[in-house]
Protein backbone atom coordinates (compact mmCIF):
# COMPACT_ATOMS: atom_id res chain seq x y z
CA UNK A 1 0.00 0.00 0.00
CA UNK A 2 1.36 3.32 -0.99
CA UNK A 3 2.28 6.08 1.84
CA UNK A 4 1.75 9.44 1.44
CA UNK A 5 3.71 12.16 3.63
CA UNK A 6 2.08 15.08 4.93
CA UNK A 7 5.04 18.12 5.19
CA UNK A 8 4.98 20.72 6.96
CA UNK A 9 8.11 23.82 7.63
CA UNK A 10 9.76 23.22 10.06
CA UNK A 11 12.68 25.80 10.48
CA UNK A 12 14.29 24.65 13.66
CA UNK A 13 14.93 20.77 12.25
CA UNK A 14 18.23 20.74 9.98
CA UNK A 15 17.59 20.07 6.44
CA UNK A 16 18.50 16.60 5.64
CA UNK A 17 21.35 16.37 2.87
CA UNK A 18 21.25 12.80 0.22
CA UNK A 19 17.90 11.10 -0.70
CA UNK A 20 15.45 13.40 0.97
CA UNK A 21 12.77 10.72 0.05
CA UNK A 22 14.44 8.11 2.34
CA UNK A 23 14.30 10.88 5.14
CA UNK A 24 10.80 11.47 4.96
CA UNK A 25 9.81 7.65 5.02
CA UNK A 26 12.07 7.14 8.37
CA UNK A 27 10.41 9.82 9.78
CA UNK A 28 7.42 7.71 9.51
CA UNK A 29 9.10 4.84 10.52
CA UNK A 30 9.13 3.01 7.67
CA UNK A 31 11.07 -0.26 6.84
CA UNK A 32 12.25 -2.59 4.40
CA UNK A 33 9.12 -3.07 1.36
CA UNK A 34 6.91 -0.44 3.13
CA UNK A 35 9.99 2.41 1.92
CA UNK A 36 9.91 1.30 -1.32
CA UNK A 37 5.83 2.07 -2.11
CA UNK A 38 6.42 5.30 -0.76
CA UNK A 39 5.76 8.16 -2.32
CA UNK A 40 6.59 11.55 -1.12
CA UNK A 41 4.87 14.91 -2.09
CA UNK A 42 6.56 16.32 -5.53
CA UNK A 43 7.55 19.49 -3.52
CA UNK A 44 8.81 17.63 -0.21
CA UNK A 45 12.95 18.87 -0.80
CA UNK A 46 10.92 22.37 -0.29
CA UNK A 47 9.54 21.66 2.49
CA UNK A 48 12.47 20.31 4.31
CA UNK A 49 14.24 23.46 6.54
CA UNK A 50 17.55 24.41 5.05
CA UNK A 51 20.78 23.62 6.78
CA UNK A 52 24.41 22.00 5.62
CA UNK A 53 24.22 20.22 8.94
CA UNK A 54 22.78 16.72 8.69
CA UNK A 55 20.76 14.44 10.61
CA UNK A 56 23.29 12.10 10.70
CA UNK A 57 26.56 15.16 11.85
CA UNK A 58 23.29 15.66 14.48
CA UNK A 59 23.41 11.97 15.72
CA UNK A 60 26.72 11.38 15.81
CA UNK A 61 27.93 14.81 17.05
CA UNK A 62 30.61 16.03 19.89
CA UNK A 63 31.94 18.89 21.18
CA UNK A 64 34.27 20.92 20.16
CA UNK A 65 37.81 20.75 20.96
CA UNK A 66 39.43 23.70 22.65
CA UNK A 67 38.46 27.03 21.31
CA UNK A 68 36.54 27.92 18.60
CA UNK A 69 38.31 28.62 15.53
CA UNK A 70 36.71 32.38 15.27
CA UNK A 71 38.15 33.33 18.63
CA UNK A 72 41.92 31.76 18.54
CA UNK A 73 44.25 32.22 19.45
CA UNK A 74 43.03 32.96 22.76
CA UNK A 75 44.56 35.81 24.58
CA UNK A 76 47.15 35.69 27.21
CA UNK A 77 45.23 35.76 30.21
CA UNK A 78 43.22 33.08 29.47
CA UNK A 79 42.15 30.94 32.81
CA UNK A 80 42.72 27.15 32.96
CA UNK A 81 40.94 25.41 35.61
CA UNK A 82 41.95 22.23 36.02
CA UNK A 83 40.35 18.75 36.99
CA UNK A 84 42.10 17.81 39.30
CA UNK A 85 39.54 16.47 42.03
CA UNK A 86 36.86 16.62 39.92
CA UNK A 87 34.42 14.60 37.37
CA UNK A 88 34.49 16.35 34.28
CA UNK A 89 34.04 15.35 30.61
CA UNK A 90 31.72 14.70 28.08
CA UNK A 91 28.04 13.16 28.27
CA UNK A 92 25.15 12.45 26.41
CA UNK A 93 21.94 14.37 26.96
CA UNK A 94 18.72 11.98 26.34
CA UNK A 95 16.52 14.64 24.23
CA UNK A 96 12.83 14.16 22.17
CA UNK A 97 14.74 13.63 18.90
CA UNK A 98 17.91 11.85 19.97
CA UNK A 99 20.89 13.15 22.17
CA UNK A 100 22.94 16.18 21.98
CA UNK A 101 26.78 16.29 23.89
CA UNK A 102 27.04 18.26 26.78
CA UNK A 103 30.11 19.20 29.36
CA UNK A 104 29.52 18.22 32.98
CA UNK A 105 31.70 18.74 35.77
CA UNK A 106 31.41 17.95 39.45
CA UNK A 107 33.02 17.31 42.42
CA UNK A 108 34.56 13.63 42.34
CA UNK A 109 32.87 12.59 45.56
CA UNK A 110 30.26 13.64 47.60
CA UNK A 111 26.75 14.96 46.38
CA UNK A 112 23.74 15.10 45.70
CA UNK A 113 25.35 18.53 44.28
CA UNK A 114 23.17 21.73 43.76
CA UNK A 115 23.26 22.09 40.09
CA UNK A 116 23.95 24.68 37.23
CA UNK A 117 23.04 24.75 33.82
CA UNK A 118 25.80 26.76 32.10
CA UNK A 119 24.37 27.85 28.86
CA UNK A 120 26.83 29.07 25.33
CA UNK A 121 28.24 31.65 24.40
CA UNK A 122 27.36 31.92 19.84
CA UNK A 123 30.58 29.98 19.78
CA UNK A 124 29.04 26.76 21.13
CA UNK A 125 30.23 24.42 24.52
CA UNK A 126 33.92 25.43 23.44
CA UNK A 127 36.81 25.80 25.95
CA UNK A 128 35.61 29.02 27.86
CA UNK A 129 32.48 27.10 28.66
CA UNK A 130 34.12 24.02 29.73
CA UNK A 131 36.38 25.87 32.40
CA UNK A 132 33.61 27.68 33.52
CA UNK A 133 31.62 24.46 34.02
CA UNK A 134 35.33 23.17 35.69
CA UNK A 135 35.26 26.47 38.43
CA UNK A 136 31.83 26.18 39.43
CA UNK A 137 32.71 22.24 39.99
CA UNK A 138 35.66 23.44 42.28
CA UNK A 139 32.74 25.41 43.65
CA UNK A 140 30.75 22.01 44.90
CA UNK A 141 28.31 22.22 41.88
CA UNK A 142 27.30 20.16 39.21
CA UNK A 143 27.66 22.36 36.54
CA UNK A 144 26.46 20.60 32.61
CA UNK A 145 26.17 22.61 29.59
CA UNK A 146 24.14 21.37 26.57
CA UNK A 147 25.74 21.72 23.01
CA UNK A 148 22.62 23.81 21.76
CA UNK A 149 23.48 24.09 18.67
CA UNK A 150 24.26 20.46 17.33
CA UNK A 151 20.82 20.23 15.30
CA UNK A 152 21.65 23.46 13.19
CA UNK A 153 25.83 23.46 12.54
CA UNK A 154 28.84 22.90 14.28
CA UNK A 155 30.19 26.65 15.05
CA UNK A 156 33.50 25.96 15.75
CA UNK A 157 34.69 25.84 12.86
CA UNK A 158 33.65 28.91 11.56
CA UNK A 159 35.82 31.64 11.13
CA UNK A 160 33.33 34.80 11.80
CA UNK A 161 30.87 35.93 14.15
CA UNK A 162 28.61 36.97 11.35
CA UNK A 163 28.23 33.97 9.78
CA UNK A 164 28.24 31.96 13.08
CA UNK A 165 24.68 33.85 13.33
CA UNK A 166 23.96 34.02 9.91
CA UNK A 167 24.18 30.01 9.26
CA UNK A 168 23.35 28.55 12.82
CA UNK A 169 22.89 31.05 15.51
CA UNK A 170 19.62 32.93 13.44
CA UNK A 171 18.17 29.18 12.69
CA UNK A 172 17.70 27.84 16.30
CA UNK A 173 14.29 27.88 18.26
CA UNK A 174 13.84 29.25 21.35
CA UNK A 175 11.59 26.66 21.80
CA UNK A 176 14.25 24.25 20.90
CA UNK A 177 16.47 25.59 23.33
CA UNK A 178 13.79 25.29 26.49
CA UNK A 179 13.57 21.41 25.45
CA UNK A 180 17.02 20.64 25.23
CA UNK A 181 17.58 22.63 29.15
CA UNK A 182 14.46 21.07 30.83
CA UNK A 183 16.19 17.88 29.19
CA UNK A 184 19.13 18.10 30.69
CA UNK A 185 17.82 19.25 34.09
CA UNK A 186 15.85 16.06 33.67
CA UNK A 187 19.56 14.09 33.08
CA UNK A 188 21.06 15.69 35.88
CA UNK A 189 18.94 14.37 38.42
CA UNK A 190 18.42 10.96 37.00
CA UNK A 191 22.16 10.42 37.31
CA UNK A 192 21.57 10.59 41.49
CA UNK A 193 24.06 13.04 41.26
CA UNK A 194 22.08 16.36 41.36
CA UNK A 195 19.46 17.93 43.46
CA UNK A 196 16.59 18.77 41.62
CA UNK A 197 15.45 21.16 44.27
CA UNK A 198 18.60 23.53 44.05
CA UNK A 199 18.67 23.85 40.03
CA UNK A 200 20.02 27.17 38.74
CA UNK A 201 21.19 28.41 35.68
CA UNK A 202 23.82 31.30 34.18
CA UNK A 203 24.66 32.01 30.16
CA UNK A 204 26.59 34.52 28.43
CA UNK A 205 25.78 36.56 25.63
CA UNK A 206 23.40 34.83 23.42
CA UNK A 207 22.84 32.55 26.78
CA UNK A 208 22.41 35.52 29.13
CA UNK A 209 19.06 36.28 26.83
CA UNK A 210 17.89 32.91 27.52
CA UNK A 211 18.78 33.01 31.21
CA UNK A 212 15.94 35.62 31.56
CA UNK A 213 13.72 33.65 29.02
CA UNK A 214 14.05 30.61 30.76
CA UNK A 215 13.20 31.82 34.52
CA UNK A 216 9.76 32.54 32.90
CA UNK A 217 9.74 29.22 31.34
CA UNK A 218 10.47 26.33 34.40
CA UNK A 219 8.82 26.93 37.61
CA UNK A 220 11.38 24.65 39.16
CA UNK A 221 14.21 26.95 38.43
CA UNK A 222 15.74 28.54 41.94
CA UNK A 223 17.71 31.35 40.59
CA UNK A 224 19.74 32.43 37.24
CA UNK A 225 22.63 34.85 36.81
CA UNK A 226 22.21 35.89 32.92
CA UNK A 227 26.02 37.68 31.48
CA UNK A 228 25.29 40.55 28.92
CA UNK A 229 22.09 38.60 27.58
CA UNK A 230 20.11 41.04 25.10
CA UNK A 231 17.10 42.53 26.89
CA UNK A 232 15.28 43.56 23.78
CA UNK A 233 15.23 43.40 20.05
CA UNK A 234 13.25 42.64 16.70
CA UNK A 235 11.33 39.28 17.13
CA UNK A 236 11.50 36.49 14.71
CA UNK A 237 9.23 33.11 13.82
CA UNK A 238 11.86 31.22 15.83
CA UNK A 239 13.05 33.74 18.64
CA UNK A 240 9.38 35.60 19.10
CA UNK A 241 10.14 37.04 22.72
CA UNK A 242 13.02 39.14 24.29
CA UNK A 243 13.23 39.09 28.27
CA UNK A 244 11.41 42.61 28.40
CA UNK A 245 8.70 40.54 27.01
CA UNK A 246 8.61 38.07 29.53
CA UNK A 247 9.15 40.28 32.83
CA UNK A 248 5.74 39.96 34.03
CA UNK A 249 6.69 36.13 34.03
CA UNK A 250 9.36 35.67 35.85
CA UNK A 251 9.51 33.17 38.49
CA UNK A 252 12.91 33.15 39.73
CA UNK A 253 15.29 35.67 41.12
CA UNK A 254 17.16 36.75 37.95
CA UNK A 255 20.82 38.66 38.73
CA UNK A 256 22.00 40.49 35.39
CA UNK A 257 25.59 41.35 34.71
CA UNK A 258 26.17 44.13 32.28
CA UNK A 259 28.62 46.55 30.76
CA UNK A 260 28.06 50.30 30.28
CA UNK A 261 29.85 50.61 27.34
CA UNK A 262 28.24 47.13 25.43
CA UNK A 263 28.01 48.77 22.11
CA UNK A 264 25.14 45.54 21.58
CA UNK A 265 22.65 46.37 24.33
CA UNK A 266 22.24 50.19 25.02
CA UNK A 267 21.61 51.63 28.52
CA UNK A 268 17.65 52.72 27.57
CA UNK A 269 16.74 48.98 26.98
CA UNK A 270 18.78 48.20 30.61
CA UNK A 271 16.42 50.89 31.92
CA UNK A 272 13.58 49.47 30.19
CA UNK A 273 14.22 46.24 31.75
CA UNK A 274 14.46 47.04 35.16
CA UNK A 275 10.94 49.35 34.69
CA UNK A 276 9.62 46.08 33.71
CA UNK A 277 10.51 43.82 36.61
CA UNK A 278 10.05 46.65 38.80
CA UNK A 279 6.15 46.63 37.87
CA UNK A 280 5.99 43.22 37.74
CA UNK A 281 7.45 43.14 41.62
CA UNK A 282 10.10 40.39 40.21
CA UNK A 283 12.85 39.76 42.98
CA UNK A 284 15.76 40.46 40.39
CA UNK A 285 18.82 42.60 40.17
CA UNK A 286 20.67 44.13 36.96
CA UNK A 287 24.53 45.29 38.27
CA UNK A 288 25.79 47.81 35.51
CA UNK A 289 29.69 47.94 35.24
CA UNK A 290 30.52 51.64 34.24
CA UNK A 291 33.09 51.97 31.29
CA UNK A 292 32.77 48.07 30.62
CA UNK A 293 32.08 46.46 27.13
CA UNK A 294 30.41 43.22 25.92
CA UNK A 295 32.27 40.35 27.16
CA UNK A 296 33.70 41.35 30.28
CA UNK A 297 33.69 37.72 31.56
CA UNK A 298 35.83 36.16 28.56
CA UNK A 299 39.07 35.92 29.84
CA UNK A 300 40.39 34.53 26.67
CA UNK A 301 39.04 37.82 24.30
CA UNK A 302 40.56 41.22 24.40
CA UNK A 303 37.11 42.46 25.69
CA UNK A 304 37.90 40.76 29.25
CA UNK A 305 38.04 43.00 31.98
CA UNK A 306 39.26 41.13 35.29
CA UNK A 307 38.21 43.20 38.12
CA UNK A 308 34.85 43.54 36.73
CA UNK A 309 35.06 40.11 36.10
CA UNK A 310 35.95 39.15 39.36
CA UNK A 311 33.61 41.00 40.99
CA UNK A 312 30.65 39.53 39.10
CA UNK A 313 31.70 36.31 39.58
CA UNK A 314 31.65 36.91 43.66
CA UNK A 315 28.13 38.11 42.97
CA UNK A 316 26.96 34.95 40.84
CA UNK A 317 28.48 32.87 43.75
CA UNK A 318 26.58 34.95 46.39
CA UNK A 319 23.07 34.85 44.12
CA UNK A 320 22.94 31.50 43.88
CA UNK A 321 23.53 31.16 47.68
CA UNK A 322 21.30 33.17 48.85
CA UNK A 323 18.30 32.13 46.41
CA UNK A 324 18.02 28.42 46.92
CA UNK A 325 21.17 27.36 45.31
CA UNK A 326 23.54 27.04 47.53
CA UNK A 327 26.63 24.47 46.90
Amino acid sequence: MKRSYCCRKNSGAPRRSGNVTTWAAMDLGLKGEEMKDFTPPPDIASLLPRSDFTRRDFIGATLAVGFALAVRPPGAETITTTSDGLEAGEVRIPVSDGEIPAYRAMPAHGGPFATVLVVQEIFGVHEHIRDVCRRLARRGYLAVAPELFVRQGDVSELRDIQTIIAAVVSKVPDSQVFSDLDATAAWAAATGSADPGRLGITGFCWGGRIVWLYAAHNPALKAGVAWYGRLAGEATALQPQYPVDVAARITAPVLGLYGAADQGIPLRTIEEMRRALQAAKANCEIVVYPDTPHGFHADYRPSYRPQQAADAWRRLLEWFAGHGVAA
